[in-house]
C-alpha cells in the first residue's frame, strides 16, 4: 500500500553539547503541581493522585521561534514548566527506579488558550481546545541527566523584561519520580515522551508583540516572541 499524501516529520529537539536530537514520542503534562499555581486558579490543591493532560507532538515550538498569537482566543496565557524527557521503557516502575528511566530536562512552556480551557471546566468537557494547539508545547534544547540534579534549581520567567514566575524546583507537589511512577501505572512510557511537570504562580495574558524568556539555573532557556494574529 502507498499513502495517498505525506505527513510531517516528528518533532526532533536538540541535545546540548551534541549533534543528536530527541525525537518526540508523546507529551504528557501535570496539572495543578504548584500550590500557589493552583490557588490562583482557584482550586484546593489535590493531594490524592497527579492530573494530566496531553499534547500531541505536532504542538512542540522550538525555542527562539516568532509565532502567531493563536487563532480562537482572546485570553492567551503563559506557563513556565521544567520539562523531563523519558530515555528508557518504563511500566509500572517503582518510585525508587523512576529517575532510571529519565534521559534529562528541559525548559518549556505550556502555552495555553485560557478562555477555551475555562469553555471546558465550565461545560464538563475536555480542556483540547485549550491546551492542545499549535505551537503551544515550547522547549529549550534538552540537558542530559548526567549534567542536572534536581534540586532547588529557580525558576523563573518574564514578559518584555518584567518577571511574571518564580519558583523553585523544590515546590512542586508531586516530584518528578512520583509523577513518572503513577504516570507508568496507566501508560507503556517510551523514549521520546515528554513530560510538562506543572508551572508556579503568575501566570497571565500574552499579547501580540510580546517577548517570553524562561529560564532554569543549569538548564538552556527558553524564549518565544508572539507576533500579529494571522
Amino acid at each position: 500500500m502507498t499513502a495517498i499524501f505525506n505527513i510531517p516529520a516528528q518533532p526532533q529537539v536538540p541535545i546540548t553539547g551534541s549533534g543528536d536530537t530527541f525525537p518526540v514520542h508523546r507529551i504528557f503534562c501535570v496539572g495543578r503541581n504548584y500550590a500557589a499555581h493552583a490557588a490562583e486558579m482557584g482550586h484546593e490543591v489535590d493531594r490524592e493522585a497527579p492530573f494530566y493532560f496531553c499534547k500531541t507532538p505536532s504542538a512542540i515550538c522550538h525555542t527562539g521561534s516568532t509565532i502567531p498569537y493563536p487563532p480562537g482566543t482572546e485570553n492567551y496565557h503563559h506557563e513556565m514548566e521544567f520539562v523531563v524527557a523519558i530515555g528508557k521503557p518504563a511500566f509500572r516502575v517503582a518510585e525508587a527506579d523512576a529517575m532510571d528511566v529519565v534521559f534529562g530536562y528541559a525548559t518549556g512552556l505550556d502555552m495555553t488558550r485560557r478562555d477555551r480551557q475555562q469553555d471546558g471546566k465550565d461545560k464538563g468537557r475536555p480542556w483540547d481546545l485549550g491546551k492542545d494547539f499549535e505551537n503551544s508545547a515550547v522547549i529549550a534544547p534538552i540537558t542530559p541527566a548526567s549534567d542536572f540534579t534536581i534540586a532547588k534549581q529557580k525558576i523563573e520567567m518574564t514578559v518584555d523584561g518584567v518577571m511574571k514566575q518564580e519558583a523553585t524546583l523544590d515546590e512542586l507537589i508531586w516530584s518528578v519520580p512520583e509523577i513518572i511512577a503513577h504516570l507508568s501505572r496507566y501508560y507503556h512510557l517510551q523514549p521520546g515522551d515528554l513530560i510538562y511537570t506543572g508551572t508556579p504562580s503568575g501566570v497571565g495574558k500574552v499579547l501580540a508583540g510580546n517577548s517570553i524568556h524562561g529560564t532554569i539555573d543549569g538548564l538552556a532557556p527558553v524564549d518565544l516572541t508572539v507576533s500579529a494574529p494571522e
